[in-house]
């Protein structure tokens, strides 16, 4: 079938958004109508050449949510109609990740997915016969996209999906680093560095685990009146002092639970160096950039902290999003006030301009 997608040509530029042939699913994937798609830092950050594990032509995207168009043999968990969140990150229910509590990172197509292809080493994806590779497995910058059926979580028909779209990857990551990779105590102190779509899903994590008291940093002031909104007990614009703060703040030992969301190695030093001596842990969830290392001083450790990275929040995501939607269904979770700007995927360029003018906290595109 033929679609518009927006296309990565190279590096640097903006992308180009043009027709592409689209293969039938084949065996064990599924063709999905998207509705939805958040335009989500990781998109630029590829696009602009600074992953190291990038790679172009491609279509772009994998915060999506869609409709089941039709399925390939062998596929049983979804079918014609079935409203899906895609994932980026996979779950098998068979590999030995799948099958420990512990992580999330399924194994099973992760080798081909990093290259750009489908579980069988071939696309979907072409023009004029070239193929053209997929993001992440989802390209979801595109009317259509065909996926692995590991790869998609089905989620309620009542879940708008123009909201339900961030559970793909930011909200779910933040929900999840607080839930999942954390494991924040009721009662406890947390401070949440950066309020992004991640970094308020982290503060709304915390309040669902029962923090008493969450600290939102963040240079922007509209951020973290949001912050609050999600359950923020405190605010803190972030600073030179903003760690002398933070351990003032906490009786003069610092956060049981730091989370940093923010891709900045500086602030992951700072939430390492929030955290409480003796038992605090601070959890990782922003990409840095090529090359960037993470420099803590022994002292930290040794006095018993701990530091822990966070992919997609440990969320399993077959069964792990889906009931994060029921919760934000039930009202536990606030989405609405998370989507910023509904764009159409013509403009898919300038959700990128107002991404790095930090304009809002999520641009959507939706699809006719």
């Amino acid at each position: 079938m033929r679609i518009r997608a927006a296309v990565l040509e190279e590096f640097g530029a903006p992308l180009v958004v043009q027709h592409l042939e689209l293969a039938e699913p084949r065996a064990g994937e599924v063709l999905v109508r998207l509705v939805a798609c958040g335009v989500c830092h990781t998109d630029l950050y590829t696009a602009s050449g600074a992953d190291p594990s990038g790679y172009a032509p491609t279509v772009l995207g994998h915060e999506g949510a869609g409709v089941v168009e039709r399925v390939g043999d062998g596929v049983e968990s979804v079918r014609p109609g079935d409203h899906v969140v895609t994932l980026f990150s996979p779950q098998c229910r068979e590999c030995v990740h799948c099958l420990d509590e512990r992580t999330n990172l399924c194994l099973a197509i992760r080798e081909q997915q990093n290259l750009g292809y489908l579980p069988d080493g071939t696309t979907r994806l072409s023009r004029d016969g070239e193929p053209i590779r997929h993001f992440m497995g989802t390209s979801t910058f595109a009317e259509y996209t065909v996926m692995p059926e590991i790869a998609l979580a089905k989620v309620s028909p009542d879940a708008p999906l123009d909201e339900a779209c961030v559970f793909a990857c930011g909200l779910s990551t933040g929900l999840g680093a607080a839930l999942n990779t954390a494991k924040v105590r009721a009662g406890s102190t947390c401070v949440v560095f950066g309020a992004g779509l991640v970094g308020l899903g982290a503060v709304a994590g915390c309040r669902l685990a029962g923090a008493e008291r969450i600290v939102a940093v963040d240079r922007s002031e509209s951020r973290l009146g949001l912050a609050r909104s999600q359950g923020a007990t405190d605010v803190l614009v972030a600073g030179d002092a903003t760690v002398a703060t933070i351990v003032e703040l906490t009786g003069g030992f610092g956060a049981d639970y730091t989370f940093e969301a923010t891709g900045l190695v500086a602030v992951m030093r700072q939430a390492v160096e929030s955290a409480r001596m003796g038992w605090g842990l601070a959890t990782v969830c922003g990409v840095a950039g090529r090359g960037e290392t993470l420099e803590v001083v022994p002292r930290f450790l040794i006095t018993g902290r701990r530091v822990a990275g966070s992919s997609f929040g440990g969320v399993k995501g077959r069964d792990g999003v889906p009931q994060l939607v029921d919760r934000w269904l039930a009202g536990e979770i606030d989405v609405a006030p998370l989507i910023s700007h509904r764009i159409g995927l013509d403009d898919v360029n300038h959700g990128f301009e107002l991404m790095e003018a930090q304009d809002g906290i999520r641009s959507v595109i939706a699809f006719d």
